[in-house]
């Protein structure tokens, strides 16, 4: 915040200091623009503590005299002595400036009209500072350079070579001359961007004010008389100045030289009128029946024609009555008004159309049919209250009347507007319920219960507001709130148009739906309705576009200074760099390296390690390029980096294990390996994780550091040479030397199996069942195990067939040393036999001695007791 001219003397000694440091014997760069705006200078603000001397600095392009207070000579007389004499009418001017900005923020007297004059002067200003504290930033960063190559310099009592001391002095003597212009215009620049902020803070708590301002009631009926009387001297105005008008264009024969004209214009805006939105609709309904992909796009295009052709019968209209000549001043300002207040109507007709066609499958809003109807109706009565409500704000800007009896004359206005809220909260945001819910957006419905309150509370609190005398705020209230429910009308209609755009492009016809296109255009729709919805609900046009400013400022980190157009440059030098880094890649992987003898897990770890080295090379450029100081964020990245180290300790352990998997290559992909129980292909080698497919088909996400700091067996390191073995067993009396020959015959004659090292069948032993043998071949591609191990279990199975040789089986006998207790004791034998039948239905009886199950017997485990056979 810049203060009055009372203070300013003492905030600007700071500034003065520096000046005078740097300016005694140096120069200011050709830095400043060259374009000065005239202006008068202001006197000292009334109250001011501390008298000012007020003398004159010089004058501007046109020889007006400009006037300083004291500080601002002792400044102006300062940069004068090395700036050329463009720079320094352009200051002085600007100094000029300040100073009456300061008197009138002082005075608070000057309108808002007068204040947002000033505040477009001082923005102009401020521009070029901005433009300039930079400019000679590449030189200053080239003589940073050169001294540090000199080395530190000497201290106290210490001394250099004569010729180093003499370059050390004169690179320092330029180093300081650059450096003042950025000095002059960043103190200018501080000093304007404060002025606008307090110009600002002026005029929002003047319309605060105002707003607040609380008058008298439009329901008491002594205003209506006065109200009523200012309406009829309004009417009557206009009727003898049409009347004076007339009778001088009748006297002049006016009408009659452009009486062809007149003919012309009226006949062609008439037809236009009223017959242009009903040609513009047949024409939309031919072109959709036609048919074909781009039949939506064009029916949108052509709608446009119920605004555009109407507007022009309007304009034409317009303009026969003013080639009469018989309107007055009055009358002319109301007839300028018409082609306004019939882009209102037309567009909100169109609007309407748009969002509640008769066509049911054409509603953008799916309500029924008589639903529909009614927007459409209420929407014309929305656009009507608008066109009233500015007739009478222009009333007011050509007839002198009063607060009161405006009020009196927006109040019905104001009911109207009401009304129609209420109907279409009623119609368009009541409760949604099966399919009409279903087609609703996901956004609006989650929003018509809150959309539901506001209206309400709007339609009702601003003619109780208005009632009690609070009408401004009233009016800030319930006609914003028309516009916005049109700015969102007229986004979902764009919406639409968008997809159908996209669905004509891609050829994807309705299926456009499913992909996310329509919900992208909508949210950048929504976005570039915030300013549209800013300035209907009050915003000045100054405050977008100081918003505006502030973004392209940028921020702050550390000493960094990060604005939009940088970030924009590191965005595209980083994103060309990237693709150059996916082509380089994809030449890599696709056309080179497949010539090379390198394995497939040598050929990703080339490709993943090209990714790697061009992305981090693509990041340095970019932010070499776009002029961030990444030495200013040292002491950011120092805190980064112990969180880092805390926080994510595990991922970056994760993202070394990732490179040194590339490097080392202890796995690749396409090798077999087990790891924690679990057999797979590795299928991608990522910087955080492993992925690897099992033998179901499924994926295993494995963390690097486990791949590095774990067990890992790798089945196909280096090659595909694998052994498999096959165990088989024979009965007890079998030849074992025969087996032998056999199994040596099946092993040798699988072409899988390599005939150097030979493969082996080895004698393991005697099992409890049987004579167990094993063949042990080394197999050419060890991926094929099981389907080796498959074919010689079947020519196993085959040969012993046919040799004779029996495979044993396990079996068990089972002898009962008391089974007269499982049968009940001695009372069972007295117990009669049981039925046929009743036998019959238990299942049939076991033969004696036959082999019984533990299950049979009714036994739990460990009850019988047996000898093996």
């Amino acid at each position: 915040m810049i203060p009055g001219p009372r203070v300013t003397p003492i905030r600007r000694g700071g500034a003065l200091a520096l000046l005078l440091l740097l300016l005694l014997s140096l120069g200011v760069g050709r830095g400043l623009a060259q374009t000065a705006t005239p202006d008068t200078a202001a006197g000292a603000a009334a109250g001011s503590t501390m008298a000012e001397q007020v003398t004159t600095a010089g004058s501007d392009p046109d020889g007006a005299p400009i006037v300083l207070d004291q500080a601002d000579q002792a400044t102006a007389s300062m940069v004068r002595k090395v700036m050329t004499p463009e720079q320094d009418r352009y200051y002085l001017s600007w100094l000029a400036v300040a100073n009456r900005a300061e008197a009138a923020i002082d005075a608070n007297r000057a309108s808002n009209a007068a204040l947002e004059e000033l505040r477009a002067e001082i923005v102009s200003y401020r521009q070029t500072f901005m433009s300039e504290r930079d400019k000679n930033s590449a030189r200053i960063t080239t003589l940073e350079a050169q001294i540090a190559a000199l080395g530190p310099a000497p201290e106290e009592g210490q001394s250099e070579a004569e010729d180093i001391a003499r370059l050390r002095k004169t690179l320092e003597e330029q180093m300081a001359t650059v450096r003042v212009p950025a000095l002059v215009a960043q103190e200018a620049y501080s000093r304007a961007d404060g002025l606008i902020s307090e110009i600002d803070r002026i005029i929002r708590e003047r319309q605060t004010r105002a707003l607040m301002a609380r008058g008298s009631s439009p329901l008491n009926p002594a205003e209506w008389t006065a109200a009523l009387t200012e309406a009829e001297d309004f009417i009557r105005d206009i009727r003898n100045e049409t009347y004076n008008s007339w009778s001088a264009a009748r006297d002049l024969q006016r009408i009659r030289s452009n009486l062809p004209l007149i003919l012309v214009l009226t006949l062609a805006g008439l037809v236009l009128l009223f017959r242009g939105a009903h040609w513009a609709e047949r024409l939309g309904d031919w072109l959709h029946r036609m048919g074909g992909r781009a039949a939506n796009v064009v029916r949108f295009i052509v709608s446009l024609g119920r605004i555009v052709l109407p507007q022009v019968g309007l304009f034409l209209l317009t303009q026969a009555v003013t080639a009469t000549g018989t309107i007055g001043l009055r009358g002319s300002t109301l007839i300028g008004l018409l082609p306004l207040l019939g882009i209102t109507v037309f567009g909100f007709m169109w609007l309407a159309n748009q969002l509640y066609p008769r066509e049911e499958q054409d509603a953008m809003v799916p309500l029924p049919a008589p639903a529909r109807a009614a927007m459409r109706r209420n929407m014309v009565i929305a656009a009507l209250v608008l066109v009233l409500y500015r007739v009478v704000g222009e009333i007011e800007t050509v007839q002198t009347i009063g607060e009161t009896s405006r009020a009196v004359m927006v109040f019905p206005v104001m009911l109207a507007a009401s009304y129609v809220l209420i109907r279409i909260r009623r119609l368009t945001l009541r409760p949604q319920e099966g399919e009409e819910a279903e087609a609703l957006p996901s956004g609006l419905r989650r929003m018509a219960p809150g959309l539901q309150l506001l209206t309400m509370t709007i339609a009702v609190g601003a003619p109780v507001l208005s009632a009690i005398g609070y009408q401004a705020l009233a009016e800030a209230v319930i006609f914003p709130a028309i516009k916005s429910l049109a700015v969102f009308g007229l986004v979902i209609v764009l919406q639409h148009f968008l997809r159908d755009i996209y669905a004509w492009l891609s050829g994807k016809g309705d299926a456009v739906d499913e992909t996310v296109v329509p919900a992208l255009t909508g949210f950048v729709l929504a976005i570039a309705a915030l300013p549209v919805l800013a300035l209907v609900w009050g915003a000045r046009v100054t405050d977008l576009t100081e918003l505006w400013a502030r973004f392209l400022e940028g921020f702050s980190i550390g000493d960094a200074q990060i604005s939009p157009t940088d970030f924009l440059t590191f965005a595209v030098i980083f994103g060309m760099g990237y693709a150059a880094t996916r082509a380089l890649q994809g030449a890599l992987k696709g056309s080179l390296l497949p010539r090379t003898r390198l394995d497939a897990g040598g050929q990703n770890a080339v490709v993943s390690g090209t990714g790697y080295i061009g992305i981090i090379a693509s990041a340095l450029l970019a932010i070499t390029l776009a002029g961030i100081d990444l030495s200013s964020l040292a002491i950011v990245a120092g805190a980064l980096s112990v969180g880092i180290g805390f926080g994510l300790q595990t991922i970056v352990s994760n993202f070394v294990s990732g490179i040194i998997l590339l490097i080392e290559r202890p796995i690749s992909e396409g090798d077999w390996i087990e790891v924690n129980g679990q057999m797979g292909y590795v299928r991608d080698i990522s910087v955080r994780s492993t992925r690897i497919e099992t033998f179901d088909r499924t994926d295993l996400i494995v963390p690097n550091a486990d791949l590095v700091s774990g067990m890992v067996t790798n089945f196909t390191r280096g090659n595909t040479v694998g052994r498999v073995i096959v165990p088989v067993g024979v009965a007890y009396g079998t030849d074992t030397r025969r087996v032998e020959k056999i199994l040596g015959e099946i092993a040798n004659g699988h072409p899988m199996v390599l005939a150097n090292p030979a493969p082996t069948v080895v004698f393991q032993g005697f099992g409890a069942d049987s004579l167990d043998f094993e063949i042990r071949a080394i197999l050419r591609d060890v991926n094929w195990v099981l389907s080796v191990k498959s074919d010689m279990n079947h020519q196993i199975a085959q040969r012993f067939a046919e040799e004779g040789i029996e495979i044993p089986f396990a079996q068990r006998d089972i002898w009962l040393r008391n089974p007269e207790a499982l049968r009940g004791g001695p009372e069972a034998v007295a117990t009669p036999p049981a039925p046929a039948a009743e036998t019959a239905a238990k299942g049939p009886a076991k033969p004696a001695g036959a082999h019984l199950s533990a299950e049979d017997l009714g036994l739990a485990d460990g009850e019988a007791e047996g000898d093996e056979t």
